[in-house]
C-alpha cells in the first residue's frame, strides 16, 4: 500500500484538506490508495522509481542496491507526498536512515518521502539542520552563534525546549577534510546533533547548568566533564540522576556542562512552532502572510543595494503596520525569506544563493519604487546579513506606518523562486507592488481637418504617396522597405532589419478598415507613434550604446502607458531581450506594437463587472483573436 508521511503530531498539526497534490497523476493519497485496493496491487511510485536515479544524481553506485518492501509542509504549504514502501538495501540491510530495531521502518519510509520531495537521497546530503526542522513542522527558524549568544542564552534554550521547539547544534568545519572528524573530547565536527534537555543540579554547593545532547548515530559521545561515566556524577544523588534520566550507556545521548557546550559547539538552530520570542515570557497569537515570488534574470533579479542600477527592479512588497503591540509604541514582526527547491536543483549544478532583504519607509505611493528613491533614501531595517542559507529570518520592531520590503539575492542576475513569510503580533496588511496590470493609452489620433494642416503635412503626404504608389495604400512589404530605409540611417540606434512579420503586426495594430493595408491617416498615426517610441528608447539608452537594458523596461513601458505585472514583465524580457539582457530598437518596437495591439483588442471587447474588466470568447473568437495579435 502507499505510504503518506506528514508533519509529526497529526492532532496538533493536521494536513489541511486543500494540501497541494504533488503526484504526477494528480491523485491524492486517498485516491491512490483506493485505486491500489481496487486492483489488488501494491503501489509502485513512477515519480520516484526504485532505481539508481532516485539514489544519486552525480555518480553511479559501485554496489548493487536492492530495493525491498518492509513485512511530511514545504515553502509555506502542506504537501501530500505519496511513496511506495520499497527501500534501498545492501546485503539485506537498509543503507540510509534506519532504526536499531531491524523490524522498524517508519524512519526509513519518512526519509524516502523527504528524498522524493527533494529529488534524490543524495540531495539530502549536507546543509543545515534547520531545513528539515521547518519542513516537518512548518515552524520558524532562529540561529545563534554560541560564541556571540546573548547573556540569557541558557534561559532561551530552556524556554524553547519547554515550548516543544526543535533544537539542533553543530561544530563548524573549515574544510571538507574536517567533515565528521572527531575532536579529542569525542565530538564530531560538521555533525548534526540535537539538544534534548536542559537542567540544573547541585554540585559542590553550587547550581551547575547542564545540557543534554544527542548524537543521531546512537553512539560516539562526549568524553569531558559530566559525560556518562565522569566522576562528577558521583556527587549527584540517585534520585537526582533518575530525574535527569542519566545512564552510563553508549546510546549517543549525553550530558555536558553548559559552559563546555558553549565552548565546544559553534552553532545552535532553533525551530519554533510559533514565532513567539524566546526572550519574552508572554505567548502571542500571531498573524501570518505569505508571498510567493521569483527572481528572474533581466527583469526582477536586481541583487542587493550595492547594485543601485538594478536593485530597484527586485520584487517589492508593501507592508502596512496599523496597530501597536499591547502596551508598546512599536509593532513587532518577523520576516522569513526562503529560497525554494535548491536541493532539488542540485543535480543541475545549483547551489544555495546568498540572500537577504531590506525594509524602507514607504513614500505613500501605490507603485513600484524607482531607482532614484533608493539613491536618496536609506533602509529602516534589514536582515542581519546576506548569507547562503535556505532561509534568512529576523525579528523587528518599527513604528506603525507603511513600509516597502525588498527580498533579493546578493548578486544581480541570479535566478530562484522564493517564499516570503511575515509574522506580526497584530494584523498587518501586505500588497504586492508588482501584481497589477494597468494600461493607459492615448486616444487614437483623428484625421487633420482640411485647411488645418501643419507645414510638415504636405511633405509627409508626399512621402506617403511615394511609398504607397497608385493605390494610395501601404502594404506590409512597402512598410518594411520604408521603415528599414529610414531607421538604418539613424546612427543613435542599434538596429537590425525589421522583418515582414513585424510590419504585418504594425499594420494589424493601425489598420481600422481591416483590409491589411494602411491608408494615409493610419500611416500618419503610426509615424507619429514611431517618433514617440523612438524618443522614449533614446531617453532610456543610458550609455548611448544604441541598446537598452532589460532592467529599464519596466520604466519605459510605464512611460508608454503599460504598467505590467512582474510575471508579464518576465515574459516580455524572455521574448525580446538578448543573452546580454539588452534590447535593440527593433525588439523594443516589436514589443510595444504587440502590447498595444493586445490592449486595443481587449479594450474593444471587454465588459465591466464590479469595476473589473473581462472578455468572454468562444473557441472561434479566441483563435481569431490570437491570429490577429
Amino acid at each position: 500500500m502507499p505510504y503518506l508521511y506528514r508533519a509529526p503530531g497529526p492532532q496538533k498539526h493536521p494536513v489541511p484538506k486543500d494540501a497541494r497534490i504533488t503526484h504526477s497523476s494528480g491523485q491524492s493519497f486517498e485516491q491512490l490508495r483506493q485505486e491500489c485496493a481496487q486492483k489488488g496491487v501494491l503501489f509502485e511510485d513512477p515519480d520516484f522509481p526504485a532505481n539508481n536515479s532516485s539514489l544519486f544524481y552525480s555518480e553511479r553506485p559501485q554496489i548493487p542496491f536492492v530495493w525491498k518492501r518492509p513485512g511530511f509542509w514545504q515553502h509555506s504549504e502542506w504537501l501530500d507526498v505519496v511513496i511506495d514502501d520499497r527501500l534501498p538495501t545492501f546485503k539485506d540491510r537498509l543503507i540510509f536512515l534506519h532504526s536499531a530495531d531491524h523490524s522498524e521502518f517508519w524512519s526509513a519510509l519518512l526519509e524516502k518521502a523527504y528524498a522524493k520531495l527533494n529529488g534524490s537521497y543524495e540531495a539530502l546530503k549536507g546543509g543545515s539542520t534547520i531545513e528539515a526542522m521547518e519542513d516537518f513542522t512548518g515552524g520558524v527558524a532562529e540561529t545563534f552563534a554560541t560564541k556571540e549568544a546573548p547573556e540569557n542564552f541558557y534561559e532561551i534554550l530552556e524556554k524553547a525546549l519547554k515550548r516543544g521547539s526543535l533544537v539542533g547544534c553543530s561544530i563548524d568545519i573549515r574544510n571538507a577534510a574536517e567533515s565528521e572528524a572527531r575532536t579529542p573530547f569525542g565530538l564530531i565536527k560538521g555533525h548534526a546533533y540535537s539538544v534534548t534537555g536542559i537542567d540544573q543540579v547541585n554540585f559542590q554547593g553550587q547550581k551547575m547548568e547542564l545540557i543534554r545532547v544527542r548524537n543521531p548515530w546512537g553512539q560516539v559521545e562526549w568524553t569531558g566533564s559530566w559525560s556518562d561515566s565522569s566522576s562528577e556524577w558521583r556527587s549527584v544523588g540517585p534520585a537526582e540522576q533518575k530525574r535527569l534520566c542519566h545512564t552510563a550507556l553508549d546510546d549517543g545521548e549525553f550530558w555536558m556542562a553548559f559552559r563546555d557546550f558553549k565552548a565546544h559547539f559553534d552553532k545552535v538552530e532553533i525551530c519554533n512552532l510559533t514565532p513567539d520570542a524566546l526572550e519574552e515570557d508572554a505567548l502571542h497569537k500571531w498573524e501570518v502572510t505569505v508571498h510567493q515570488g521569483s527572481w528572474v534574470r533581466g527583469s526582477t533579479a536586481g541583487g542587493c543595494r550595492n547594485f543601485l542600477d538594478t536593485f530597484w527592479t527586485n520584487p517589492q512588497i508593501k507592508l502596512s503596520l496599523t496597530e501597536k503591540d499591547e502596551g508598546q509604541e512599536d509593532c513587532t514582526f518577523l520576516v522569513a525569506l526562503m529560497q525554494k527547491d535548491r536541493r532539488k536543483l542540485k543535480r543541475f549544478g545549483a547551489d544555495m544563493l546568498t540572500i537577504g532583504y531590506a525594509i524602507y519607509q514607504s513614500p505613500g505611493k501605490d507603485e513600484h519604487l524607482n531607482k532614484d528613491f533608493f539613491r536618496y533614501h536609506a533602509s529602516q531595517a534589514r536582515s542581519k546579513t546576506f548569507i547562503n542559507l535556505r532561509e534568512v529570518s529576523d525579528r523587528f520592531k518599527l513604528p506603525p506606518g507603511e513600509y516597502i520590503l525588498i527580498p533579493s539575492t546578493f548578486e544581480p542576475h541570479q535566478e530562484a523562486d522564493f517564499c516570503l513569510r511575515i509574522f506580526s503580533e497584530k494584523k498587518a496588511i501586505t500588497q504586492d507592488m508588482d501584481g497589477d496590470v494597468d494600461i493607459d493609452l492615448p486616444e487614437p489620433l483623428k484625421p487633420t481637418p482640411a485647411g488645418q494642416e501643419t507645414e510638415e503635412e504636405p511633405q509627409f503626404r508626399a512621402l506617403f504617396e511615394q511609398v504607397a504608389g497608385e493605390d494610395m495604400e501601404v502594404t506590409a512589404e512597402e512598410l518594411e522597405y520604408v521603415l528599414n530605409a529610414v531607421l538604418s540611417k539613424k546612427k543613435d540606434l542599434q538596429f537590425k532589419k525589421l522583418s515582414l512579420i513585424s510590419c504585418k503586426n504594425i499594420i494589424s495594430l493601425m489598420d481600422t478598415s481591416g483590409n491589411g493595408k494602411l491608408e494615409f491617416g493610419e500611416f500618419k498615426a503610426f509615424w507619429d507613434k514611431l517618433k514617440t517610441w523612438t524618443n522614449l528608447f533614446l531617453q532610456f539608452d543610458a550609455d548611448k550604446s544604441g541598446t537598452m537594458s532589460s532592467y529599464e523596461l519596466r520604466t519605459v513601458l510605464k512611460a508608454a502607458g503599460f504598467q505590467l505585472s512582474h510575471h508579464l514583465l518576465q515574459l516580455v524580457v524572455l521574448r525580446y531581450a538578448d543573452e546580454g539582457l539588452q534590447l535593440g530598437f527593433d525588439d523594443f518596437l516589436n514589443c510595444l506594437v504587440r502590447l498595444e495591439n493586445a490592449s486595443r483588442v481587449f479594450q474593444a471587447l471587454s465588459t465591466k463587472n464590479e469595476d473589473k474588466e473581462f472578455i468572454h470568447l468562444n473557441i472561434n473568437e479566441f483563435i481569431n483573436l490570437t491570429m490577429n495579435i
